[in-house]
């Protein structure tokens, strides 16, 4: 009993560890970031007609924590991933260590793909389409806030939801999920999708499409990735 007790004390120090180093690496990086934010920030707003306006001496404050933290996030995933691998290491043959090693790259090059899918591909014409209902009878005012809260609504989401197929994938590889679950929650996996869609959106049918579309693609790239991890893994132990 004591043994047992010393063990999970030992487990919970190492994970303690492992939060307090990657919330470090992580506070590092966001002061890193928030350095250059200046030359971030000028990049984001090269393409527009006027200059952001700003409401009040904090509102820059807030928009260059949110710039810093997305940079900061990006880094820190791969490496939260490996402090996550080092963790569990112990517990894994070595198959299942080369095998969640593997994915921790695909990690961070997912969340980049995924916010550069939401910042050059939705971002430009969902906004674009929201200016052109203003016509000539409204006055467009942009503020620094607004801006930049819609741009990471439409860019940040999609860094996490990009990370699907490596997510499920991983699951496959270990034995947690296979592609015929999947399959047969195709409905339910869909019925989520729309309503983060939703969620993540503005009120408009127009930008719930052009983002419930990618997510189901997505959902589907994952299936297919998942029966290709199961066959090889099957394949594998039918070798061994």
């Amino acid at each position: 009993m004591e043994e047992k007790e010393f063990n999970l004390v030992e487990h919970l120090t190492e994970l303690r560890t492992r939060i307090i180093v990657t919330a470090v690496v992580f506070f590092l990086t966001l002061i890193v970031a928030f350095i250059f934010v200046e030359t971030i920030y000028a990049y984001l707003v090269q393409d527009l007609p006027t200059k952001l306006a700003i409401l009040g001496p904090s509102d820059i404050l807030w928009v260059y924590l949110k710039i810093s933290s997305v940079f900061a996030i990006a880094v820190t995933i791969p490496f939260a991933a490996f402090q996550i691998w080092l963790f569990v290491r112990p517990a894994l043959n070595n198959r299942e260590r080369r095998v969640t090693l593997a994915y921790i790259p695909a990690l961070f090059l997912l969340f980049i793909l995924g916010i550069s899918f939401g910042y050059f591909v939705l971002f430009p014409i969902i906004m674009s389409f929201l200016v052109s209902l203003a016509g000539d009878l409204f006055e467009l005012f942009y503020t620094t806030e607004k801006y930049f809260q819609f741009m990471m609504q439409m860019t940040v989401p999609f860094g996490f939801l990009f990370e699907i197929p490596v997510i499920i994938m991983f699951l496959t590889s270990l034995g947690i999920l296979n592609p015929y679950t999947l399959q047969k929650s195709r409905k339910y996996a869909y019925f989520i999708l729309i309503v983060i869609s939703i969620l993540i959106t503005p009120p408009d049918f127009l930008s719930d499409v052009l983002v419930i579309i990618p997510l189901i693609l997505l959902y589907e790239c994952s299936v297919l990735l998942s029966k290709f991890v199961y066959k090889r893994s099957k394949v594998n132990q039918t070798v061994i």
